[in-house]
């Protein structure tokens, strides 16, 4: 059945925890992007912003153990808030009524993400209340995106293969070209002919090497790759670090933010670090692309870590592909998650499915999400 395209608005913080919230509006169906709206970065109240990364601590202690940390009822209403305040003030700015927005896809954050392994199943933990940001902002809200691929056995993610699919054919490409996000983890979506669809996590992205300058006083990130161009890459290390069982294991697969830490650059002086954790994540992007059921030799690549040219370069070179900007296929690069949770609340709407056997590992396709009324 083909179904009007409508407006809605989607929600996105990262891992990374860098303190800001993307919103984007995307016109859709949930099978075609018919227009692609306004995006904003938003940043988080300072307060917020603060309790976060106490909240994520606690999650780690935790670890999916005992009672959930008394901090994430008090971290999630006060995230909840920010994002349904910074939903408002967007709208506004933007000229859209309640009435124009079919939903808010609201992803949260997540405090705490684990694969199943044999013998032992997965869990998943997003700190976001739908039914209050419902209430503020006067929208459907669709939330939790995760839980319920991971209570059927799922990986939980990555979640964006259906609208990283859906921009992939806006821009007529095909099985040559992958889909690559660097996030806090990398992960790739291939389409091959018909439905046909791919994705899972390649390895780490911006998370350890933003722990790893952030450790040594260094800012929160390598700005512009300077200081892994400075280094030399530990190719003995390396190539010890690429032995890691996750690289070779078959998809679907899903990682956790601290899955791989800064602890692989140990002993290394800044900038060999630096260098070495860069060469990392790209050699993994390629063990992750020999896996694919054809080796795209081109990848779209969006997300933060598009923006660091050592990381782009070390891919193109230790991933044996052509680094395409998500901008140079005519997309937004910072956008696109924003974008795609936006996509994913249509679909969840239109009860079309947003996790498949071969992007999560679920048994069977099928819709996730609550919805939530205003």
């Amino acid at each position: 059945m083909d179904a009007k395209p409508v407006w809605a608005i989607g929600l996105m913080t990262g891992t990374a925890l860098d303190g800001q919230i993307d919103i984007a509006a995307v016109r859709t169906d949930g099978e075609r992007i018919d227009a692609l709206g306004p995006y904003a970065l938003s940043p988080y109240p300072a307060a917020v912003q603060a309790l976060l990364p106490q909240a994520v601590a606690a999650a780690r202690a935790w670890n999916f153990t005992g009672p959930e940390p008394a901090i994430f009822a008090e971290a999630e209403a006060a995230l909840t808030r920010a994002q349904a305040e910074a939903v408002r003030a967007f709208m506004g700015l933007h000229g859209l009524a309640a009435a124009d927005v079919a939903a808010v896809g609201f992803h949260g954050q997540t405090m705490l993400h684990r694969a199943p392994q044999p013998g032992r199943p997965g869990d998943t933990r997003q700190l976001g209340d739908g039914a209050l940001m419902a209430g503020i902002v006067g929208v459907p809200v669709v939330f939790d995106f995760r839980t319920a691929d991971v209570r059927a056995g799922g990986q939980g993610a990555p979640l964006a293969a259906s609208y990283h699919a859906a921009l992939l054919r806006r821009a007529g490409l095909g099985p040559e070209a992958a889909v690559l996000n660097l996030g806090g983890v990398a992960n790739v979506t291939w389409c091959g002919g018909g439905d046909e669809l791919v994705a899972f996590d390649t390895g780490p992205a911006n998370g350890p090497l933003n722990d790893w300058m952030t450790e040594h006083g260094a800012g929160a990130m390598d700005v512009d790759g300077a200081a892994a161009r400075r280094g030399r890459v530990d190719e003995t290390r390396l190539a010890r670090l690429l032995d890691h069982p996750y690289l070779a294991a078959p998809y679907p697969k899903s990682l956790d933010r601290y899955d791989f830490t800064a602890a692989m650059a140990e002993g290394l002086t800044l900038d060999d670090g630096a260098a070495t954790l860069t060469a990392f994540t790209a050699a993994a992007v390629g063990r992750g692309l020999d896996l694919l059921p054809r080796r795209p030799d081109r990848l779209v690549l969006c997300g933060g870590g598009r923006r660091n040219p050592a990381l782009v370069s070390a891919i193109a070179e230790r991933a044996g592909v052509t680094a395409v900007m998500a901008e140079d296929a005519g997309w937004r690069g910072d956008a696109v998650e924003a974008e795609c949770f936006a996509f994913l609340a249509v679909r969840r709407l239109r009860g079309l499915p947003i996790s498949f056997p071969t992007t999560t590992g679920v048994p069977q396709s099928m819709a996730g999400g609550q919805v939530a009324m205003p």
